[in-house]
């Protein structure tokens, strides 16, 4: 059973939302005879129906043949009940999450369904181990998770419960390969590997606004345009819905027993509160309407600088900020590293530092040098369009005018942050390579599998861990380290694996 299902084979499909839906399309295209079951009178077929079209539309486009089209099409059938799956080879479930109608469903195919038919559930964070227990054959069932849209979303995470039966795990990784998609391996714990991992990208966020680091738009501009994410954590919680991306962590938070790591937001809470679900409701962190104009990100004013300013040699940010200004016909300097704590730029007295988790203010306060400013992480500076600073109390206004306007010479838009520690970018960085860490760490799944999942997933610029061994795994601890120390609190506890990684001098 460690190959993948034949072509040949009946795919049954329980539920037709979107998920389902989307399920029942990847199946057909592949080559099976899809049977797609809804307890809702006519919804599979209006289904099946709605696929045909999309199928139309792809030809039309020239994704597909009018062939492949017809072929795929009639592949497609609306099941009138469950016992039309008796000759399915595999039954996916994508129904409402809710344990007990899980369990009800999976305990009525096991007593239509062959012996050997692999039973698999859609859950993106029920237990796979809790759905299987009310089985006479919980080894056959096995988690298959698909992302939305399932079409165009090349992740799956095969999620094996405690019951699981290697062989049916091996059998649906070995599908989702031939029916294009990449697939993960995972235990069944909390989350999974992506809702679990993908927590600090909201949490750090919505810390943020509860201190007033900047205003939605802001926050998002810099993980977009600095950070390098496709979408930033408040538009994209009005896109995923306050209803929903609140009930997963949540969740979440409860099933790690209130670990602090997870605590939901009482920013969400209210916003759930007040109805504001995000675009679905009209109105989120952002208001959603014909008549709404996008919001606008906070941009400092133009500054300028006097004189040569110096960078750090053999740093790839200051080198790739001081090429960009040197190419916009600016004289530039160099200076070499002084110890780990050495400022990327310097000019007139003032210094410009990479975040390492400390606020500026208490960085100025520790080392003694009052025009002190310190700059977010950027995924890639050479290419990046916006950069985040934070200046200390001490700092005068002209250091800051003057570094300020060194960064906008570059050709950078500068977003001005209140003093918090870690910024945006590295603090949520930070945590979401120490979250995979520990992921990795309790065998949730491999390294390789935690960068994929969330590549793929969520369409991160690279994964986290990757991402951590770029920046430096002892960056990274330095940094969770710092954040522990200025908040008091265990959420920013470095995972052991880090920690060993860095002892070891290895990486991921």
């Amino acid at each position: 059973m460690s190959e993948a299902l034949a072509v040949t084979s009946v795919i049954g499909v329980v539920g037709s939302g979107a998920m389902g839906t989307g399920i029942a399309q990847v199946a057909a295209v592949a080559g099976h005879t899809v049977l797609l079951f809804d307890a809702r009178d006519g919804a599979a077929q209006a289904a099946c129906d709605a696929i045909r079209k999309v199928f139309t539309s792809l030809v039309d486009k020239g994704r597909m043949t009018s062939e492949q089209a017809t072929a795929a099409a009639s592949r497609l059938h609306a099941a009138a009940s469950l016992n039309e799956f008796k000759q399915a080879a595999l039954v996916v479930e994508a129904i409402v999450e809710n344990l007990e109608a899980k369990q009800q469903l999976f305990a009525s195919l096991e007593a239509i369904v062959s012996s050997d038919c692999v039973l698999a559930t859609n859950t993106s964070s029920i237990s796979i181990t809790s759905i299987a227990a009310k089985l006479n054959h919980p080894s056959r069932l096995v988690g298959m998770h698909f992302f939305n849209p399932v079409p165009l979303m090349a992740l799956v995470e095969v999620i094996s419960g405690l019951a699981t039966s290697p062989a049916v795990a091996d059998c649906i990784d070995a599908t989702a390969k031939a029916w294009g998609k990449l697939p993960v391996r995972a235990t069944s714990t909390p989350g999974f590997i992506v809702n679990r991992v993908a927590r600090p990208f909201y949490a750090e966020a919505l810390r943020l606004l509860l201190e007033q680091a900047a205003e939605p738009a802001s926050i998002d501009a810099v993980m977009r345009e600095s950070g390098g994410f496709r979408m930033g954590p408040f538009e994209l919680m009005d896109l995923i819905g306050h209803d929903v991306n609140f009930a997963v962590t949540q969740s979440v938070f409860e099933a790690y027993y209130n670990d602090p790591r997870f605590t939901p937001s009482i920013i969400q809470k209210e916003l759930l509160n007040a109805g504001y679900l995000g675009r679905k409701s009209g109105r989120g962190f952002y208001s959603y309407g014909p008549d709404m104009s996008a919001p606008i990100p906070q941009q400092q004013i133009d500054c300028t600088y006097s004189g040569t300013p110096s960078f750090l040699r053999n740093s790839p940010a200051a080198e790739a900020i001081a090429a960009r200004l040197s190419a916009a016909g600016h004289a530039i300097e160099w200076h070499q590293a002084n110890g780990d704590d050495t400022p990327l730029i310097t000019l007139h007295g003032a210094s410009l530092y990479l975040t390492d988790g400390r606020s500026a203010t208490v960085r100025a306060s520790e080392s003694g040098h009052s025009d002190t400013m310190v700059v977010d992480l950027a995924f890639d500076s050479q290419t990046c369009t916006r950069l985040a600073v934070a200046v200390a109390d001490q700092c005068s206004p002209a250091a800051q005018t003057a570094l300020i306007g060194v960064l906008q010479a570059a050709g950078y838009r500068v977003t001005l942050l209140r003093d918090v520690p870690g910024m945006v970018v590295m603090r949520t960085v930070a945590m979401l390579a120490n979250e995979a860490a520990d992921a990795v760490n309790q065998g949730v799944c491999n390294a390789a599998d935690a960068n994929l999942a969330m590549q793929k997933g969520v369409n991160y610029p690279i994964g986290p861990l990757a991402w951590a061994e770029r920046i430096g795994l002892a960056v990274v601890m330095r940094v969770l380290q710092n954040l522990a120390a200025e908040y008091g609190e265990d959420r920013y506890r470095v995972s052991p694996l880090i920690r060993r990684k860095v002892a070891g001098g290895s990486t991921f």
